[in-house]
This record gives structure tokens, sequence and C-alpha cells, in this order.
């Protein structure tokens, strides 16, 4: 029996990463999703959060993801993200900015559809935010 299972986490632009794992948990729309090896397929909608991969005891990766979709296989999971950070790529003054520039979207008010993607926009920022805040602590 298998006790890690491959693990790929990518958006439209670029694979993000690309490994093994013993446990992976992923922000879902309806809660946490924790994932193990020969665990039973599935598709779930993401939304914006943190993926915990661990690999080991204290040996834990982290990725950001704005949204998108996870498929689990028994022995594979693949992240579909609409964008996806590793922790150590994430930048605190551009998440800044796009916060700010989604709030003026919002403040002008031009249309609907330009609402709408500034407030998804503005969630995805604070959420981007507060992991970062979350990081700086560890």
């Amino acid at each position: 029996m298998s006790v890690t299972m491959s693990v790929l986490v990518a958006t439209a632009e670029r694979e993000v990463y690309r490994g093994e794992c013993t446990f992976l948990v992923a922000p879902g729309t309806a809660g946490e999703l924790g994932i193990m090896p020969k665990h039973t397929p599935l598709i779930a909608q993401l939304c914006a959060g943190e993926l915990r991969i661990t690999k080991g005891v204290d040996d834990i990766d982290e990725v950001f993801v704005s949204g998108g979709y996870v498929e689990v296989q028994p022995d594979m999971i693949t992240v579909l993200a609409d964008s996806a950070e590793r922790a150590s790529d994430l930048d605190e003054a551009q998440a800044l900015e796009a916060e700010r520039k989604a709030k003026e979207v919002l403040e002008s008010r031009d249309g609907e559809a330009d609402v709408a993607r500034a407030q998804a926009e503005l969630a995805v920022s604070v959420a981007r935010l507060d992991w970062i805040k979350k990081k700086k602590k560890h």
C-alpha cells in the first residue's frame, strides 16, 4: 500500500508545485478538505486560501491559491488554481496594491461587471494579506 501520493498544483500559465506528499489540506468552498493516500475520488471547488502539503514530520510546503478546483484520485491530487503562489513568492507590497486597486474600483462603481470583478479581487487580496501576516508571525 502506498503511503504517499503525487501532487500537482498548476495554473493556466504555469506549474507551481509538483511532488509527493503524505497528507494535503485544501481550502474548499464548504470548508477545509483533508486528503490522504487512497482517498475516494472527488472533485471540489476551492476558495482563496492555503494548501498545506505535508511531506513528512515538520516538512510542509505551503501554496496560496485564489480559487479553482481540486481533483483527487487514490494516488494523485491535481489542483487547477485560478492563481497560485508559494509562500516564499508572496509579495506584501504587491498584495496591498491589488487591494487598493480593487477598493478604488468598488468606490467608483462604473459598472456591475467591474464591481463584481473588483469584489472578487478584493476578497482574494484580503485572503492573501491575511496569509502573509500569518506567515510573518511564524
